[in-house]
């Protein structure tokens, strides 16, 4: 070792702390105590002698991940220890520190060579990997043969597993969360890997014959033709929860809120029919069907500013504050919940179900990122179907699998077939599950192509297609994308007190808005008239003086409109944007004066 390489600077959290001598050494000594359990296992040491820097890290935010300790070519981890471990007698963190398994960081990982199998050891090996599963996080690892796939395919499947609709949890009947979604009929997945069978307590979608063809162009672009009847039959059913809540609240001055049905002269009053569904301690009942927008509770609030006594009667005081359905939802009233605040005042819970059957436009996936909104509803006589009568429930499109690369699909597929004939679940574990050969012995074992290929007949005709269809059984998931969220419409509606325009989003009822590069479209299609129509949302008539050129005064009272500026009364009425007369007004705000020039045109 040379006098340079000899040297070594220490770093510690990123601080330099001394020059050290044999810094191998150092290094070796190092992790020797740490395995022995003299320091702290949270602690990594890396050296990197290109730099000529050893660094230590303890702090907080680093990614670690465990592994065998090797030595010698042979796994710390022996068959006696294990045994301890099935048997309960030794715990994962004894096993820390005793020094079997250490947590090592991006740093040290630099300095590890580590070998994914036993079988795979060599003396220059430092570590072992518990499983080559555990490079994957808890949603990729759920994806079977994940490394037949594309990098980006791994991660948008593992993104959609998160995003499924499934059983979230035993207790949902009681839960009151702000909203969330039930699976109907939720399965287990036949092709399983390692982390899929610790959750299979809370599964996410079901088991479904898939047919891999082109149908009529309605499955063009992703988009999926799914099975009408196995939609009636049950097909991805489920459940949608809300749940509202109000409470009745003390104000100063001896005020509070009142849970009741709103009587006629209160601000705010929705008319009769509005309050039709409230019992008369002013709160709906359970089981009663519910459209956007119906009173779920009825309440009454004081006014924010109070107006004096003398002047106005009790009603007057009082505006509606009652708890509506969401604009766009529906359902039936599943639970209502009365109970109280730590502050002792009464809170009031009522949660709503709707049951959502897939309908087009719902966007569904596999495990392995192929995702696709359904195109088509088709009754079960028009599918296509195999000799033994078997109709697939999606028809998927061949174009999105040479581009995607998502060879696990195909193997999922066909490992899921054998596990429904063959009456098993299958491993499909990344780096360990059941390999592509032997799910071809046992297809050919059960009487069936190795290929997964099937004769299929068209259902409209019951012709037999010239080619044989790739047909097998996948585990798909229904997304939390669903059409009745999202759909959107409006004529009319309510507009914003500032600008006189639109109200922005679906909750708010809002409008599409137009921007600045749509705009530029019309403009390049010279379509003036569609530009007029679309810009005169917040269209207004604003006075102005001919002779200062500035805004003028309309009194609607007296109908009389002059200049307060000029004491003039030569008014030219202009029709513009209200939003350009809000422009105006923050001009003399600033100082500056908006001189307008007006002409007869």
């Amino acid at each position: 070792m040379s006098e340079k390489t000899n040297k070594a600077d220490l770093f510690f959290n990123g601080r330099w702390v001394k020059e050290i001598r044999n810094p191998e050494e150092f290094v070796k000594k190092f992790r020797e105590k740490r395995r022995q359990g003299l320091i702290s296992h949270h602690i990594n040491i890396a050296w990197f002698p290109e730099y000529g820097e050893v660094r230590i890290n303890s702090d907080g935010g680093r990614v670690r991940r465990p592994l065998i300790v090797v030595e010698n070519g042979k796994p710390k981890l022996t068959p006696e220890i294990l045994q301890k471990v099935r048997e309960g007698k030794l715990g994962w963190y004894e096993l820390v520190r005793r020094g079997i398994i250490e947590y090592l960081d991006a740093e040290e990982e630099e300095n590890a060579l580590v070998a994914m199998r036993a079988e795979e050891l060599t003396k220059e090996h430092t570590h072992l990997e518990i499983d080559p599963i555990v490079m994957l996080g808890n949603s990729a690892a759920l994806a079977p043969y994940p490394e037949y796939n594309r990098g980006d395919r791994v991660n948008y499947g593992s993104k959609m597993v998160g995003q499924a609709i499934g059983l979230v949890a035993d207790n949902f009947p009681v839960r009151t969360d702000t909203k969330f979604n039930i699976l109907a009929y939720p399965q287990v997945p036949l092709v399983q890997t390692s982390m899929s069978r610790i959750i299979n307590e809370y599964p996410v979608g079901q088991n479904i014959v898939i047919a891999i063809l082109c149908w009529e162009g309605w499955n063009l672009n992703d988009a999926i033709v799914m099975s009408k009847s196995a939609v009636e039959r049950g097909l991805f059913r489920s459940f949608y929860f809300r749940t509202y809540e109000t409470l009745k609240k003390r104000y100063w001055g001896g005020q509070e809120d009142e849970i009741m049905i709103p009587e006629v002269g209160v601000k705010g009053y929705r008319g009769e029919a509005a309050y039709v569904n409230l019992d008369e301690d002013g709160i709906i009942s359970p089981e009663i069907r519910v459209e956007s927008d119906s009173v779920l509770i009825g309440k009454v609030s004081p006014l924010r500013f109070l107006i004096g006594e003398e002047f106005t009667a009790e009603l007057e005081n009082k505006r509606e504050a009652s708890v509506c359905v969401r604009h766009g939802e529906r359902g039936v009233v599943d639970t209502v919940l009365i109970t109280e605040t730590l502050d002792a005042e009464q809170l009031i819970k009522v949660r709503v179900r709707d049951m959502r059957i897939p309908e087009i436009g719902d966007k569904f996936a596999s495990r392995h990122g192929q995702k696709g909104v359904i195109s088509l509803l088709v009754k079960q006589e028009d599918m296509p179907f195999t000799a033994d009568g078997v109709v697939p429930d999606i028809i998927f499109n061949p174009h999105a699998i040479p581009s995607r690369m998502t060879v696990g699909h195909l193997l999922e597929m066909l490992a899921g077939k054998v596990g429904a004939l063959s009456g098993q679940l299958v491993d499909g574990s990344a780096f360990t599950g059941m390999k592509e050969e032997e799910i071809r012995k046992l297809m050919k074992k059960l009487g069936f192509r190795d290929d997964g290929k099937q004769v299929l007949y068209d259902g409209a005709t019951g012709k037999m297609y010239p080619a044989l269809i790739f047909t097998g059984i996948s585990y798909y998931l229904k997304l939390d994308h669903m059409v009745t969220d999202k759909i959107h419409a409006r004529s009319r509606g309510p507009v914003t007190l500032l600008t006189k325009q639109p109200t922005e989003g679906r909750a708010k009822r809002g409008g599409l808005r137009l921007g600045e590069m749509e705009q530029q479209c019309m403009v390049g299609h010279n379509a003036a008239l569609v530009l007029k129509e679309r810009f005169d949302s917040d269209l207004t008539a604003i006075p102005v003086c001919t002779k200062c050129g500035l805004l003028a005064i309309h009194e609607a009272a007296k109908n009389k409109t002059y200049c307060d500026v000029c004491k003039d009364s030569q008014i030219a009425w202009v029709q513009t944007s209200y939003a350009f007369k809000l422009f105006l007004d923050e001009l003399k705000a600033m100082g500056i004066y908006p001189k307008l020039v007006v002409k007869e045109v």
